[in-house]
């Protein structure tokens, strides 16, 4: 398959270099090298394979043991004062996200965050937000009584509100019912930002412009999204079969 050259780019508006990360006696990456300057990119792989761990990473949760990383240039580790303004990371599961118990104090807070405006122009700027998402019935509403897919959402309308460069999004479409899905995926299309995605549904990254396949954290694919998709369902037909025909075996043993 066409994957992309190695070549590093410091300037991208991802990159990183040489990242090591250890987790007591677990090697998640050793010697990581990604230069990242596409706008949309998915990562995909088996649960483990080190998906969340790069976004960890990407966004300062996680402190490599060596390397650099770097977001428009900028050392994420070394200057976490400019963090927000540079990267978001949309968690897996929104309730290690979410902090305000209505919906409309979660939301006015990135903007309160990003500009530092009063607690009653962040709270409008939230309204106007769900309005314009179809979801102005949940301003008012407890966090608590809202469905894991719904969550989600806000989630998302926060991390939009905060508007930082890069947005990182954890499994974003794991909750969500399909019109929540499309609705979403449109979204992502539209955003002006930098996106890196991980995801187990393929579809939605077909249109990205880069898919990166990991494995034990390690690059296993990179390139054009349906290529690398392509080659990692056929890896897991493979093992599934295997797995089959191992347990076939032994049924008839």
């Amino acid at each position: 398959m066409n994957r992309l050259p190695p070549t590093l780019d410091r300037t991208s508006a991802m990159h990183l270099e040489q990242v090591t990360l250890r987790r007591g006696r677990t090697q998640v990456f050793e010697g990581l090298n990604l230069s990242l300057p596409e706008r949309r990119i998915g990562v995909i792989g088996d649960n483990g394979a080190g998906k969340t761990s790069l976004l960890r990473v990407l966004c300062g949760l996680d402190t490599p043991q060596a390397g650099t990383v770097r977001l428009h240039a900028t050392d994420i580790h070394a200057q976490p004062a400019e963090r927000p303004r540079l990267v978001g990371l949309m968690f897996q599961s929104p309730d290690d996200q979410i902090i305000f118990p209505v919906v409309e104090e979660e939301i006015a807070l990135s903007f309160r965050t990003r500009t530092s405006c009063s607690k009653q122009d962040a709270l409008a700027q939230a309204r106007a937000l769900l309005e314009r998402h179809g979801c102005a019935h949940w301003a008012g509403r407890a966090i608590g009584s809202l469905s894991q897919g719904q969550r989600q959402q806000v989630c998302w309308l926060a991390l939009k509100a905060a508007a930082p460069r890069v947005l990182l999004m954890d499994e974003p479409f794991a909750s969500l019912d399909l019109p929540s899905q499309s609705r979403l995926a449109d979204d992502i299309s539209e955003a002006p930002q930098h996106i890196l995605l991980s995801t187990h549904v393929l579809a939605h990254i077909q249109n990205f412009d880069r898919v990166i396949w990991l494995d034990a954290g390690r690059v296993r694919a990179d390139g054009r999204p349906h290529e690398v998709c392509a080659e990692y369902e056929a890896d897991v037909a493979e093992r599934t079969a295997a797995r089959r025909a191992l347990h076939a075996g032994s049924a008839h043993a």
